[in-house]
């Protein structure tokens, strides 16, 4: 039996060597000659304001100084934005955002968050972390206050939304309905500093955030079969209601990603792709939408090795059990003789 056991076990050695996925590229270490300074943001903000040569323009209650872009002061009922004027066609890019969020309220009594945008339009207010609900584009939200008291989960949280204006934004249920992914993340009140890195390429949407001083990326979102086009602006936004809380963007700095993309790839018109995601089903907690969106019913990497492992680790017992019931009626036989 002890044979038999053993190479079940060599079997299930090797199978796990060859199901490993392959490791994820890691978040650049912000690697200076991919740095495109037309859609970075950086001390002492030189380059931002209303003029013809600016390549940032900002809205609202937004206020630039030398040191941060405050996009809300901790005050009730504020909204501000700041928007890069350079529309961006880089295929796989990398915006590194350095943020802070403070403020004198206690726990549960601050908001309401901010987002950072890659979308088709730019200056839109509306009530969506002071903008649009009906954007065409990608959306990272940093959601510091929970609407919804019926789910668990612990705030601030940061989520993921793309869309093609078919969808809204819900704040009532934090954003669930048309959620990708996301994560917990306690960003407030920091004394160092914090960081948020979003990377897009070859279809793949990660999220990372350095924020427990460690200068180390920490994983919040790694999704695949994401589709946005080229030409989108970048932006950041921020509101507050009844809650307050200082918004800051310290910098946010593109860098782009080089890589090669396939013959079919640099053939598509770029500009003309819609924003999209193919998922196994619609986003979490979700009902079907009856736009069409985010019907598509293609597997990710992840949910096809996790089906094969399923399909072989279900091979791998049958042969087992096999192999063992074998063996006794073996040994059955042998007492007969």
């Amino acid at each position: 039996e002890s044979r038999g056991l053993g190479g079940a076990g060599a079997l299930l050695t090797l199978l796990a060597a060859l199901l490993v996925p392959p490791v994820r590229a890691d978040i650049t270490d912000g690697n200076s000659e991919h740095l495109k300074r037309e859609h970075s943001l950086t001390k002492p903000y030189q380059g931002v304001g209303t003029s013809p040569s600016s390549q940032w323009d900002f809205w609202g209650s937004t206020l630039v100084t030398s040191q941060y872009v405050r996009l809300t002061a901790d005050e009730r009922s504020k909204q501000g934005s700041i928007w890069n004027t350079v529309p961006c066609f880089l295929k796989d890019w990398e915006m590194h955002v350095q943020f802070k969020v403070h403020g004198s309220g206690k726990k549960n009594l601050h908001g309401d968050g901010f987002a950072v945008w890659y979308t088709k339009d730019r200056l839109q207010p509306g009530p969506v972390f002071g903008s649009t609900a009906n954007f065409h584009g990608l959306a990272i939200f940093i959601d510091t206050y929970p609407n919804d008291e019926a789910a668990d989960r612990s705030f601030p949280y940061i989520s993921a939304m793309v869309n093609n204006g078919s969808l809204s934004y819900d704040h009532g249920k934090d954003g669930r309905p048309t959620e990708l992914g996301g994560c917990s993340a306690d960003v407030r009140n920091k004394d160092y500093d914090t960081y948020l890195a979003i990377r897009y390429s070859k279809g793949r949407l990660t999220v990372m955030v350095d924020i427990d001083d460690k200068n180390e990326w920490k994983e919040c979102i790694d999704i695949g079969g994401v589709r946005l086009p080229i030409g989108y602006y970048f932006g950041a936004s921020a509101a507050t209601g009844d809650l307050a809380d200082n918004h800051d963007i310290i910098s946010m700095k593109l860098y782009q990603l080089m890589v090669e993309h396939s013959a079919e790839d640099d053939n598509l018109d770029w500009t003309k792709i819609e924003p999209s995601v193919s998922l196994l089903k619609s986003p979490k907690d979700n009902i079907d939408d009856p736009t069409g969106n985010f019907r598509s019913t293609s597997l990710t990497g992840w949910k096809v090795f996790l089906l094969l492992l399923c399909a072989l680790l279900g091979i791998v017992v049958c042969a087992v059990v096999g192999a063992v019931v074998f063996q006794k009626r073996q040994e059955r036989n042998k007492r007969f003789y």
